[in-house]
């Protein structure tokens, strides 16, 4: 069985696809079959095959095996929104049974399933589908990237409530400085360490690549190891 985790955090805009990435690199450099997957993206781009998301691409592109990019994308949405807004101005029903089945096909070819959520925790996938609905469906297994910035110790702890009070677990967390002025963040880094349930897997640093930043990261315990 693919081990597989949910990547989700404190706000939009903290860098999960950054982290993903970087995650996707760190398993594939242990010699490991890993994919991303994005369930549902809204602000997307026609493209060759359709309608098409920067995040989910990037996270096809850091694949391999290289995924089909409806099944790492499977609900690509127009509007740059909630995707729960941009699914209705689509006209569009998203619904967990396709995105289980999307990632099945993924996991099938793969040691390790990296799923980006959209957005926070409670950010909905869609109009009656809470994110927690999926992370569960694929293992339960959930890393929490925080931006580090003012308000993260209180979003990063909200969180992390939320996520253990949805029935899933708390496997790691990530710190990004999307601040590069941010101050005290080894103070701040401190703080989450012994408020948060779970491990710090690094600290992605302001400015460098996906394959730099793989090499901050302590990679998670394996879900079923």
């Amino acid at each position: 069985m693919s081990q597989a985790w949910f990547v989700t955090g404190t706000d939009t805009g903290v860098g999960k696809t950054y982290a993903s990435v970087a995650l996707l690199h760190a398993l594939r450099g242990r010699g490991l079959r890993a994919v991303g997957m994005k369930p549902v993206a809204s602000g997307c781009e026609p493209g060759g095959a359709g309608w098409q998301n920067e995040d989910a691409l990037a996270l096809q592109a850091a694949s391999d095996p290289r995924p089909d990019y409806a099944d790492v994308n499977p609900y690509a949405l127009p509007v740059a929104t909630a995707p729960q807004l941009a699914a209705r101005d689509a006209g569009i029903v998203v619904a967990l049974p396709p995105l289980l089945e999307a990632f099945a096909r993924l996991s099938a070819g793969a040691d390790a399933v990296v799923v980006e959520g959209a957005g926070g925790w409670l950010a909905p996938m869609g109009d009656g589908l809470d994110q927690s609905a999926m992370a569960r469906a694929v293992g339960g297994q959930v890393l929490l990237v925080v931006g580090l910035r003012l308000g993260c110790l209180s979003h990063a702890r909200l969180t992390a409530r939320a996520i253990e009070a949805d029935g899933c677990r708390l496997a790691g967390w990530i710190g990004n400085r999307v601040d590069p002025d941010f101050d005290r963040v080894d103070d701040y880094l401190a703080l989450l360490d012994a408020a948060l349930p779970a491990p710090r897997l690094g600290v992605l640093s302001h400015g460098i690549d996906a394959n730099a930043a793989a090499q901050a990261l302590t990679l998670p315990r394996a879900p079923h190891g």
